[in-house]
């Protein structure tokens, strides 16, 4: 039999999905992709596992037809942005799971040797070139004075890398994430929402009513279960935001910018 077969599970801008026994997958990556970037996700994935987080274990690298892959514990499920858009009518028993396992995430303390939070905000914030050189200074002089922290924080915590079973739910992708302040986390979140229903990214009118209802509804379901923080989160959006434009996303720009200057 060829391996891999012709069609993958997943296709991806950096690697394709397939299967590869029972209880595993091959995210097998393109040739143009770094390894050290793969030896990187690898660390982060051990990292996050091992940390108590819902996240699917890694087992190792390997190199199939000349390409490194990644073999990942196989997850039997379909993500959060499948099963909202095929049934929006469970919107907010969705929020109200995004809340449950951002809060669970967030009392794991990440003790390897991964990313610091802050650092990263800053060094995006130093390459978001968009952001007004005053704007820039009020947003380092913010970051400055918010508090670190030792939590895990995934960097990109939103509906399409939560994979939702019958009786459970697991957050993949994890090659953002820091040990940082859960608050910031929570505000990347809502950048990342708010965003795709300020912008093309989410062109139905219908559906961005239905984005912006299932960010506030998720937003109160994490602070009913970790009250306190609110006035804190709010002074991380627009630091959030500011560091967001270093992502060059061309339709997210003007809204990034007047999210990072507090309109």
């Amino acid at each position: 039999m060829k391996f891999p077969p012709d069609q993958p599970l997943a296709r991806g801008r950096t690697a394709d999905v397939y299967d590869w026994d029972e209880g595993h997958i091959l995210k097998l990556f393109h040739n143009w992709f770094p390894l050290e970037d793969i030896q990187y996700e690898l660390r982060i994935a051990r990292a996050v596992h091992a940390s108590g987080v819902k996240a699917p274990a890694v087992r190792e690298l390997v190199q199939v037809n000349g390409r490194n892959g990644l073999i990942y514990e196989r997850i039997r499920g379909e993500s959060m942005l499948t099963m909202f858009q095929r049934k929006p009518w469970m919107i907010f028993s969705h929020a109200r799971t995004l809340a449950r396992l951002h809060v669970q995430m967030h009392e794991c303390v990440f003790d390897a040797d991964v990313p610091d939070q802050h650092r990263k905000l800053d060094y995006k914030l130093r390459h978001a070139d968009a952001l007004p050189t005053p704007l820039k200074a009020v947003l380092f002089n913010s970051l400055l004075s918010l508090p670190e922290g030792s939590r895990v924080c995934h960097g990109d915590f939103h509906p399409a890398n939560v994979l939702l079973t019958e009786t459970d739910s697991t957050v993949i992708d994890w090659i953002d994430a820091s040990r940082g302040n859960p608050l910031a986390d929570v505000a990347r979140t809502s950048i990342i929402l708010l965003g795709a229903a300020a912008s093309s990214q989410v062109p139905n009118p219908l559906l961005k009513v239905f984005v912006r209802t299932f960010h506030s509804a998720y937003l109160r379901g994490y602070f009913r279960l970790k009250p306190g923080g609110y006035e804190e989160y709010r002074r991380w959006l627009p630091i959030v935001a500011g560091a967001r434009l270093s992502e060059g996303i061309q339709e997210l720009e003007t809204w990034l910018v007047k999210q990072a200057a507090g309109v």
